[in-house]
């Protein structure tokens, strides 16, 4: 008896840290004003500095967290956001990803995997990912998957959470032309 109460103890305890890493991601809400923030950034090999607030002034701007550069998944998500960013380009808005890669790093991923076509900001103190409550679930240092849509007056329009890369892409494209009025 003794035995089987500790392995139902152990079962319930391990569904219960199953079940808190897998819980739905705290994301910035519909609505939510996005934080402002300004990191250092690559574009086609070259840093600058990225501020979010003068490029919301340009149009809507699609954010998307990622882990880690160079994995398979954040390779794969840069290349399709990087075949997308013209059709984002002709409706308005900016893409930018944010991991916490060095800049270093980030000039060398910005034109190999996202094609010299959008800009990757460094976040390496993870403060940017804590304020868009985009953390990883078991390494909160890192980015968890997940994309915004912020519209020009810097509100949160959109939110996706998943594994799927490619599916940040769709879901983000398909925002910005209903925000755009292009929606089919």
């Amino acid at each position: 008896m003794r035995i089987l109460s500790h392995a139902r103890h152990t079962l319930i305890a391990s569904l219960l840290v199953v079940g808190a890493l897998s819980q739905a991601h705290a994301a910035l809400k519909l609505g939510d004003v996005a934080p402002a923030f300004t990191t250092p950034a690559a574009l086609a090999g070259k840093s600058f500095s990225f501020d979010i607030s003068a490029t919301l002034k340009k149009g809507p701007v699609v954010l998307y967290f990622f882990p880690k550069a160079f994995t398979q998944g954040c390779t794969l998500e840069a290349h399709a956001f990087a075949e997308a960013t013209p059709q984002f380009n002709q409706l308005g808005a900016t893409v930018v990803g944010i991991s916490h890669d060095d800049i270093d790093t980030l000039k060398k991923f910005s034109t190999e995997a996202c094609r010299d076509q959008f800009a990757v900001a460094s976040d390496p103190d993870a403060k940017t990912i804590r304020a868009y409550d985009a953390t990883h679930a078991a390494q909160p240092s890192m980015a968890d998957r997940i994309s915004y849509v912020i519209g020009q007056d810097g509100k949160v329009v959109f939110t996706h959470e998943g594994s799927d890369p490619t599916a940040h892409v769709e879901k983000t494209l398909a925002a910005v032309k209903k925000l755009s009025g292009k929606a089919p």
